[in-house]
């Protein structure tokens, strides 16, 4: 079983935390626990996951979807807390960044390719030109869930490559998609699109923006889930409704 806490977002959802623009997530299997992406404060990281009841020592491992302060700048504040992890962090990440989290205490692991991190846990590896991102895809009994920090290499080709990677449906696609500002028919060729890749369930967060998560509500319905600090999203979830074409 899976379970997706969010910790960190700019979209308000569990009242007894603080929203902050950023995002994080903690991603619990039954053998391994990994926090994905930081957000940009580190106390406001700290106090949600604490009101959570999620202990910074239960993390196992640390994954950084790519080097913006929103999704980075929580990390020392973490690692003060508990440094016996593995960070990993795209290969294009500064070496003064990556001597930093070794200082720390913490061990670095350096991705450039699509990766096996754990027996279910996988990275897509850096994508993008402009702003390298590595986003998470996990693989579940409903299927395939891949989290995104900020989708800059295009929400789409992340899915793309996920399923280049591992052979199966997508069963949610969680995070930030990177899509404020666009069109209205560039959000309907976009959430057409997730239909044509057989995305069962959207929780769009952070950079989606408010006209890209209304977009997705519409059409997913049911299938759009809560996405804000403090939503959570099991794998029942995924399996509630039936997949197909929104």
């Amino acid at each position: 079983m899976m379970r997706i806490t969010i910790v960190c977002d700019n979209n308000a959802h569990d009242r007894r935390l603080q929203t902050q623009w950023g995002f994080a997530c903690v991603v619990q299997l039954q053998d391994t626990t990994i926090l994905f992406d930081t957000g940009g404060d580190g106390s406001i990281l700290l106090s949600n996951m604490q009101r959570l009841g999620i202990e910074p020592r239960q993390i196992d491992m640390v994954v950084l979807s790519h080097i913006h302060t929103d999704h980075v700048g929580g990390l020392p504040a973490f690692l003060a807390e508990n440094h016996g992890v593995i960070v990993v962090v795209p290969a294009s990440f500064p070496r003064a960044f990556k001597e930093e989290v070794g200082s720390a205490g913490a061990q670095v692991k350096e991705i450039s390719r699509p990766e096996q991190l754990t027996a279910h846990i996988f990275t897509t590896g850096e994508l993008g030109r402009t702003v390298k991102e590595q986003s998470l895809v996990v693989d579940t009994q409903a299927g395939l869930a891949i989290i995104t920090g900020c989708a800059h290499p295009g929400v789409i080709r992340v899915i793309e490559e996920a399923k280049r990677l591992l052979d199966g449906k997508v069963a949610l696609v969680l995070g930030g998609f990177h899509l404020a500002g666009k069109s209205q028919r560039e959000l309907a060729e976009i959430v057409e699109r997730f239909g044509e890749l057989g995305v069962s369930h959207v929780a769009p967060c952070h950079c989606s923006g408010d006209a890209a998560r209304a977009a997705f509500r519409q059409a997913y319905r049911e299938r759009c889930l809560t996405a804000g600090v403090g939503s959570v999203v099991h794998t029942r979830d995924l399996e509630m409704a039936a997949p197909g074409r929104p």
